[in-house]
């Protein structure tokens, strides 16, 4: 097994079909909510990434397949006023995990929030996601809290 680990290039269409096709797989996940991506996002989803100068996704590919992808935002603190990194989706297609995958792609994106002079890495986790937190703890993350008096943050959303 060869395994290579790559900053995709949104102009590229070798790139742009994996990273549809990884977030497709994703989505059709329970993880991922169980649905596939509607047909316009497919067709719109790299190129709306390619115009967003803070986004950048880290594609693995094992034996030249894709395998792997992690989607990635550039945020800022104002507590410390330096850039954070949020992950926002991390996938690895179900015939790869247990390989250490997610661990080499998470490192990777370590590597280049370090490279940009962030402060953090950000993520979101489904409570119920036990294997993902326990890769997760792993690699040091945890609960955030200002407060432990005032309880863990938590996510939440209003769709609009």
């Amino acid at each position: 097994m060869t395994l290579t680990l790559s900053q995709a290039n949104y102009h590229d269409p070798d790139d742009a079909q994996a990273i549809v096709g990884l977030l497709d797989a994703y989505a059709r996940d329970p993880m991922g909510g169980g649905e596939p991506l509607a047909e316009s996002v497919k067709a719109s989803l790299v190129g709306k990434l390619a115009g967003l100068p803070h986004a950048f996704s880290v594609l693995a590919r094992v034996d030249g397949q894709p395998a792997g992808l992690v989607n990635c935002f550039e945020g800022f603190s104002t507590f410390v006023a330096q850039p954070l990194i949020n992950i926002h989706d991390v996938v690895v297609l179900p015939e790869f995990r247990g390989q250490g995958l997610s661990q080499q792609l998470l490192e990777e994106v370590e590597r280049i929030a370090r490279e940009r002079g962030c402060c953090k890495l950000t993520l979101e986790v489904l409570e119920g996601n036990r294997v993902a937190q326990a890769a997760y703890r792993k690699l040091g993350y945890a609960g955030y809290e200002l407060d432990p008096q005032m309880g863990r943050a938590m996510f939440w959303q209003k769709p609009l």
